[in-house]
């Protein structure tokens, strides 16, 4: 880790997810003195796969997990739109080498956890603590402080909210709402891709569009052991808690849903032995991320529907801007630097949001460069206007 500065903050993150860990290795490599907080006693393996896009991976590059996930990763040579029952194709993204040799950087699919744990091994001993729960957060001229449920109260010259889509740093911001159900749930999970005997997916991404629902399905594993899919599709949430981001799934229920789905769907649900759900949830964009020294990243101030395959990778997006614009800053200049974040990040969160709503990403052809081709590292910095 970089030795303390003059300029080195105290950096009080709020939530271990991908974003407020990587915003942690980042800041802490830039010298700066950060605690992450949170909630949860352990960091569990659910099943669930994840897309790294180009613009993803130079963030995992710069915190030291990209040789890490090449080694594991699935690295699909494309990406395909398909019809859903008669398996028509109806776009064709070429990966692989191409779109590394395009945009500087690999496309890798991988298990969640994989890349959680690739992020932490980065993170310098003893900056995240477990079992932090959050009871309220206060700012003033001279620094913010957290309240947690232990008694304890920690002081900082700033304060990340990464605490996910039900933040509590972002109803201490901007008072309580809550997300907006979409109507609509996802079941996903992973399973060993030796439980579909002789039948296989084809090794690429596929995702089956249907009427009024799809299914996304990949390798998670470089060597395709290990199968992943998520759907999405009407549903009533009444079983949702804000607890529950994961709750266990009926079988029975997602296969009804998928019934007259190309055979090569139904190999994979008749192959997998349990699933997860979520309901999809949202905001409109919210009219601030920022509150004196303390501001918002990833879920907390931009949650957005997965049809992107971008939420994890806006919030890399947001620690690298993070962190490039409290580079060399001291307190007195923290709030001006975070004002500098929101104004630089938010335009680019808000549009990928509204564009992820739709649902249209990939159905036909599509240029992705303006997502994909986004570098943190070169991008402006914007400065926000009073």
């Amino acid at each position: 880790m970089t030795a303390m500065t003059t300029t080195s903050l105290s950096v009080a993150i709020v939530g271990g997810g991908i974003g407020g860990l990587a915003a942690a290795v980042l800041l802490a490599q830039d010298g700066h003195r950060v605690r992450v907080f949170e909630q949860a006693s352990r960091f569990a393996r659910v099943g669930a796969g994840i897309q790294m896009t180009p613009n993803a991976m130079k963030v995992l590059r710069r915190i030291g997990a990209e040789r890490a996930l090449r080694r594991i990763a699935f690295r699909a040579p494309a990406g395909i739109s398909r019809e859903w029952d008669s398996g028509n194709i109806t776009n064709e993204l070429t990966i692989g080498d191409e779109i590394e040799a395009r945009f500087g950087a690999p496309y890798l699919f991988m298990h969640r956890a994989d890349l959680h744990a690739a992020i932490l091994a980065a993170l310098p001993a003893g900056i995240a603590e477990l079992n932090r729960k959050l009871v309220g957060v206060e700012s003033s001229s001279a620094g913010a402080m957290l309240a947690f449920d232990d008694g304890e109260c920690v002081t900082a010259d700033v304060i990340i909210g990464a605490d996910g889509v039900h933040s509590l740093v972002r109803e201490n911001m901007l008072g309580p709402e809550q997300p907006r159900f979409t109507g609509r749930v996802a079941y996903r999970t992973t399973f060993p891709a030796s439980l579909m005997g002789s039948e296989r997916i084809t090794p690429v991404r596929t995702k089956w569009w249907g009427p009024d629902r799809h299914m996304v399905v990949y390798y998670v594993t470089a060597n395709h052991d290990e199968v992943y899919f998520v759907t999405s599709q009407p549903e009533d949430a009444g079983w949702m808690t804000p607890e529950s981001w994961s709750a266990r799934g009926e079988l029975k229920t997602l296969r009804e849903a998928y019934a007259g789905f190309h055979p090569e769907v139904q190999a994979v649900l008749r192959a997998c032995p349990e699933v997860h759900k979520w309901a999809l949830l949202e905001r409109d964009p919210l009219p601030r991320w920022v509150e004196g020294n303390v501001a918002l990243l990833g879920d907390a101030c931009h949650p957005m529907t997965p049809y992107m395959a971008q939420g994890a990778a806006s919030a890399l997006e947001d620690a690298a801007i993070l962190s490039r614009c409290l580079h060399d800053v001291g307190r007195g200049g923290a709030e001006a630097a975070l004002r500098r974040y929101e104004a630089t990040r938010k335009p680019r969160a808000t549009e990928i949001q509204g564009n992820s709503r739709a649902n249209n990403w990939m159905r036909n052809a599509t240029d992705p460069a303006w997502v994909y081709g986004y570098d943190a590292w070169t991008t402006p910095l914007i400065e926000a206007q009073h």
